[in-house]
């Protein structure tokens, strides 16, 4: 087959428009075009001027060779490369341990699944619950102001990108199309086939629900087994190497082969594991806030005369700013046609995160607008990220009043520097609710000077941003792990064999789609690992 690029059409172009594109593309007949498949469509929405969707498709010829010879400009035209899946491994015929996962994320999940795949029954230990009852949690805090530290949106099966947009795309570098095999067995288990070639995929929480217990229905046909309410209190480490887990209860299961994959907020098995001796480093990650618009106001400023049109759904953006004071502001998980949620996991602390449904039609957009910090800025341990982190949430759970309401603030006010005493046009969707005041005690000095030199920048960029009725609501602390447990090329601890860090929490991935990878390579290694040890 043949991969062509840079096929332009109009919006409202019609089906059998593709394939009279694909001919003039190619300079052929009718009669020699077999068939073609989407493998990509994006959206080219610069103003001024019309949105075009832009069609990158596979293509099979009755003689491809022929075509080839005939073209005059074979530019935008190449092989299509074999994206399909193929196994590194399969479980030996004699006995072995069973391997653990520690957490069911999608790294974790995607772990599990591929050794299942290979024959190796893995088994996965998750410290929260199975999605569904995980949910009812979940929305125990955002309606009743219940916290439960072991089930809530960053702890239970599915992992903290459950409760998000869903969003399928990532900028890893993937030459072997792990991604491919992510999104096929996400679309197997009952997601939209169209996540396999729109250019910026996504599900939603309430498909993902599904999608998650479809998986695991999966993994356990395949001999896996998931144990739920299973928190591994302790590793067990002999010479430098795992011999096993003990969970919370005092169970003890032994393994030779453990992939952590237990999220970016498990800061408790973060600090067993430095007291274990595993090698850990601070890393850098980024603070800030969520803020609101309405989304027609995004819709009209990024799709123009378009806005509206169903084909394309709700607008998004991506904005960043290099501040004269040294740091970085940036748009961070923008959620179109979504809301904020309460994402705090522990007592006493206040997280924010968005959301959106697979339709995305809630009235407001919402994305974080953060400030990269570095070790430089917590430093003298490996965990003092976490003591940030930390810090900053206990400031918002006391600024919203002690009760997991949150901080908020209108931009204008958060500008101007004087706390905001009533809402104006833009209602703030987060539950369980926010309480207005001045957010200025809510981060470092150099973050709110920082976020207020970029709103006005970004209002140049999208008009309007900068509005004084939009919201922002504080704080964002979870946008990525503050620790890096390094690894070596084998994919182990660096110090500790048979350890398997992986995914979000490791450092090694940033969304679902990057986790999911993650966990495919890491499940490769562990299945190489047990086949050497067999031989």
């Amino acid at each position: 087959m043949l991969r062509l690029t840079e096929i332009k059409l109009p919006l409202d172009h019609r089906q059998e428009e593709i394939a009279s594109a694909i001919l003039k593309r190619l300079g052929i007949k009718a009669d020699q075009l077999v068939r073609y498949t989407i493998h990509r469509r994006g959206v080219d929405a610069r103003r001024p001027g019309p949105t075009w969707f832009i069609y990158t498709l596979d293509v099979e010829l009755l003689d491809e060779a022929a075509t080839l010879k005939g073209l005059k400009n074979p530019r935008n035209i190449t092989p299509t490369p074999d994206m399909s899946y193929h196994p590194v491994a399969h479980a030996p015929t004699g006995p072995f341990q069973r391997p653990v996962v520690i957490g069911t994320g999608p790294c974790g999940i995607f772990a599990g699944l591929l050794l299942a795949q290979m024959g190796f029954r893995p088994i996965l230990l998750e410290r929260g619950k199975a999605v569904r009852e995980r949910t009812q949690d979940t929305w125990d805090l955002w309606r009743n102001h219940k916290l439960h530290p072991e089930s809530n949106v960053q702890f239970g099966e599915g992992g903290a990108g459950t409760f998000s947009d869903g969003k399928l795309y990532s900028q890893v570098k993937d030459p072997r199309h792990l991604g491919r095999k992510v999104l096929d067995e996400f679309v197997k288990a009952g997601a939209p086939p169209e996540i396999l070639y729109v250019s910026k995929p996504h599900i939603g929480t309430f498909r993902l629900v599904g999608i998650v217990e479809t998986m695991r229905a999966t993994l356990t046909a395949l001999g896996g087994e998931v144990r739920f309410g299973c928190r591994v209190e302790d590793i067990d480490i002999h010479d430098g190497r795992v011999r096993g887990v003990v969970l919370a209860g005092g169970e003890k299961i032994a393994a030779a082969h453990v992939v952590l994959a237990v999220g970016h907020s498990a800061r408790d098995t973060f600090e067993m594991l430095h007291a274990r001796g595993v090698y850990m480093e601070p890393k850098p990650f980024s603070v800030g806030f969520r803020i609101e618009h309405p989304q027609a106001m995004i819709d009209r400023c990024r799709l123009g005369r378009d806005a509206g049109n169903p084909l394309l759904g709700a607008a998004d953006y991506k904005l960043v700013h290099h501040c004269r004071n040294g740091r970085s502001v940036y748009s961070f998980c923008m959620c179109p046609g979504g809301t904020v949620v309460a994402a705090a996991s522990e007592p006493g602390r206040v997280v924010t995160n968005g959301m959106s449904q697979y339709s995305r039609n809630e009235r407001n957009a919402n994305g974080g607008i953060v400030v990269g910090v570095t070790p430089a800025d917590y430093p003298g341990h490996p965990l003092a990220g976490v003591a940030f982190q930390r810090q900053w949430e206990g400031r918002a759970f006391e600024a919203g009043g002690g009760t997991y309401d949150a901080p908020a603030q209108l931009v204008g006010d958060f500008l101007a520097g004087r706390p905001s005493t009533a809402l104006g046009a833009v209602r703030p969707s987060y539950a369980p609710g926010v309480r207005l005041g001045d957010l200025s005690s809510c981060l470092p000095d150099y973050a709110i000077e920082a976020i207020r030199e970029a709103l006005p920048v970004f209002d140049r960029q999208i008009k309007g941003f900068a509005m004084h009725d939009a919201v922002l609501t504080g704080v964002e602390t979870r946008t990525s792990s503050p620790i890096s447990i390094t690894r070596d090329e084998h994919f182990q601890s660096r110090n500790t064999r048979g350890l398997y860090p992986a995914g979000e929490g490791a450092g090694y991935a940033g969304g679902i789609l990057s986790a999911g990878i993650d966990g495919i390579r890491v499940a490769e290694a562990v299945a190489m690992s047990i086949l050497n040890a067999a031989d």
